[in-house]
């Protein structure tokens, strides 16, 4: 069970780490709604993941290769559809404070969709953590429960502190905290056209 926790800890703490859609999505909304706003969108991938694990456990391995470029497709337009929003929050800053209205459950919400259309943890359990789960289950299951709740119990606790430091780094003044969520939009937009990107030369190369 041990190597299960370790296993774990490992990949949670480097999909939490690693630059991406919603690492990105929680750092641009920290900034703009500060971290009470923010906080329970960290869990996205509570709300999120357990439809991907059945889809990419029962169905994705099945289906054909142009889905998963269909899903880069989606993910890259949702995130520049969040980039919009991010840089018309730069925009008003200073005239409309009124901005910081985003309800937690909205946050959370967003958050789960960035998940759900981002191609990475499907590709993730398809090709890494599914089948370490399966593994793990059939040679005991506290194994596969040991994965699932060290993985997810160090991916969450990195995400909250992302949000608390990017919330506390919002603190500096209304200029830094303006600049600041100008940064996240262009990481949101960079990040959409990244993965419109991988859409396109995954089908050039088709």
């Amino acid at each position: 069970m041990l190597v299960y926790l370790i296993l774990g800890i490992t990949y949670g703490f480097a999909a939490a780490v690693m630059p991406g859609p919603l690492s990105t999505y929680l750092i641009s909304q920290a900034l703009t709604n500060g971290w009470r706003r923010t906080l329970l969108a960290a869990f996205a991938p509570l709300l999120s993941d357990g439809p991907i694990i059945l889809l990419v456990l029962l169905i994705l391995t099945r289906l054909p290769l142009w889905f998963e470029q269909l899903l880069r497709f989606s993910g890259g337009f949702f995130v520049l559809y969040l980039a919009v929003g991010a840089a018309k929050a730069w925009r008003v800053y200073d005239q409309r404070k009124a901005l910081r209205v985003e309800s937690s459950r909205q946050s959370l919400v967003r958050a789960a969709t960035v998940n759900l259309l981002n191609p990475n943890p499907y590709l993730s359990w398809t090709l890494v953590l599914g089948p370490l789960l399966l593994k793990g289950w059939r040679e005991a299951p506290g194994n596969g429960l040991a994965l699932l709740a060290s993985f997810y119990g160090t991916m969450i606790l990195m995400m909250v502190m992302i949000v608390v430091l990017f919330s506390a780094a919002g603190n500096l003044g209304p200029k830094v905290n303006r600049s600041l969520i100008g940064v996240s939009a262009l990481a949101l937009a960079c990040f959409g056209m990244y993965q419109l990107w991988l859409g396109v030369t995954s089908f050039w190369q088709a």
